[in-house]
């Protein structure tokens, strides 16, 4: 271990900064947001630090070993390297804690890159050999870390108490914070800053005597490349402590699941329904009622063309409080990826999307607006249903020529995109495998100079198949 991770408590504390310029700026910044009583020394000031030092300490000269008298730490913060080896001797010899920017052999602390969640804090260090990659790493936590997490810790410093009055044991505490960090309702009330209801769901989930306590969260999980589920989507699954997952959802995806959650498969497949509706809906609610936090994980966007809202209409009819975290639908995804604009100001100034699978009995859909000339089509699960979508479509006044394109397993390594006409569709259709997306309009004749994803790689191949 080069340096020991420490947090100083600067709080109206002396210290010393040395230069006067921009570097020296943005360690003022630092320094006294962490609320330091700064004195700088230097000949001349930047104009923002000059505003910046009001209530405190500004002395117009040349860095002198005496200017450390009484100061816990000093930071040189200079373009000038033998100014900054003065402070850095002088500071030695006077054991005071000093660090030269950009000069890690000198310094005796260094200043970490910081996530700022305050009270929560996360810093990050390389010891001054990689910036670069600690920027990056930095990055990352920041969107990993949720925005509202240091309003959580405020709010749970303010219950502590009052748990530690009502739950007499170290689990039932336990169990109650992991509960309420882990909570989406929560979460939004602190994102939204609804302070207030924040107070309010804790006094609820304290004093409720008759609910374990669950709850059941919708996430979307993208068209299948793992890089494009969402943060909070990533967020909600390393929570669960159980997934009911669906056949769409990739096995890139599944491997980000927190690894000691219960997985239960509920996947459907064309023809195939591996678990009826009513008992997938009477698994979320077993087991949120016994008080677990559960994720339905669907492909794509929970509420394009599946059954979430049903669900949800389930857990609202036994009081079990649920979230919604929407995802990147097939139509969106699996287009961009194979090169095709949903909408283009030539020859498509909308889009439709559209099931092949209907409920049974249920109307048809209004052909002839589906078969409107300038729009796009996108048909999610029509391969069995293709043929009778060429005959409605044609019938209705749709071009047999115009372009069409089918994206098996759009966004993943195994993606491959068939390409022809209308009239060709129920031909393209037997060669592909599902999940397909197709796709009707002029703009998927784009994927021709606009294909990107793919190509040939170790991991998979794109095959445009063009059969016009």
């Amino acid at each position: 271990m080069d340096y020991l991770p420490l947090f100083a408590r600067l709080n109206n504390r002396a210290v010393l900064l040395v230069g006067g310029g921009d570097i020296a700026l943005r360690k003022a910044r630092l320094l006294l947001d962490a609320g330091a009583q700064l004195t700088v020394v230097a000949p001349s000031l930047h104009e923002e630090l000059t505003e910046l030092l009001v209530g405190h300490t500004y002395i117009p000269a040349r860095f002198q070993a005496e200017h450390l008298h009484q100061h816990m730490l000093v930071v040189a913060a200079t373009d000038d390297d033998q100014v900054n080896a003065d402070v850095a001797e002088a500071a030695n010899i006077a054991n005071v804690w000093v660090n030269v920017v950009d000069d890690p052999e000198r310094s005796s602390f260094i200043f970490p890159s910081i996530i700022d969640r305050s009270p929560i804090m996360v810093a990050v260090s390389s010891g001054g050999k990689a910036p670069v990659l600690v920027r990056m790493l930095r990055e990352r936590l920041e969107a990993l870390l949720p925005k509202h997490l240091g309003a959580l810790a405020e709010l749970s410093g303010e219950w502590r108490n009052k748990i530690k009055q009502k739950l007499n044991d170290i689990t039932s505490r336990r169990r109650f914070w992991e509960k309420a960090f882990a909570s989406p309702q929560l979460a939004t009330l602190l994102e939204t800053e609804q302070h207030e209801a924040a107070e309010q769901w804790m006094s609820e989930q304290l004093n409720a005597e008759d609910y374990a306590g669950g709850e059941i969260v919708l996430v979307g999980a993208g068209p299948g490349d793992a890089g494009l589920l969402t943060l909070k989507g990533l967020q909600q699954i390393q929570q669960a402590e159980v997934v009911l997952y669906d056949q769409l959802v990739s096995p890139e995806v599944m491997n980000l699941v927190r690894r000691d959650a219960e997985r239960i498969s509920v996947g459907k497949k064309a023809g195939a329904h591996s678990v009826p509706q009513h008992e997938i809906n009477e698994l979320l609610l077993s087991h949120a009622r016994a008080g677990k936090r559960v994720v339905r994980l669907k492909g794509g966007d929970p509420f394009m063309f599946g059954r979430g809202a049903e669900e949800l209409q389930a857990a609202r009819a036994e009081g079990i409080p649920f979230s919604v975290v929407p995802g990147i639908t097939a139509a969106a995804g699996a287009t961009a990826y194979a090169g095709i604009p949903l909408t283009h100001r030539d020859s498509a100034q909308s889009a439709v999307f559209i099931t092949g699978h209907c409920k049974q009995g249920g109307e048809e859909p209004d052909w002839a607006a589906l078969a409107a000339s300038n729009q796009t089509l996108v048909i999610y699960m029509g391969l069995i249903g293709s043929p009778t979508i060429t005959e409605r479509l044609i019938a209705h006044g749709r071009r047999p020529e115009t372009p069409v394109a089918l994206i098996e397993r759009g966004t993943t390594a195994r993606q491959r995109v068939l390409r022809g006409t209308l009239q060709q569709l129920p031909e393209l259709a037997k060669d592909a495998q599902s999940p397909s997306l197709i796709v009707v309009g002029e703009v998927a004749s784009l994927a021709d100079t606009l294909s990107w994803f793919g190509g040939d790689t170790a991991t998979g191949k794109e095959h445009l198949i063009n059969l016009a």
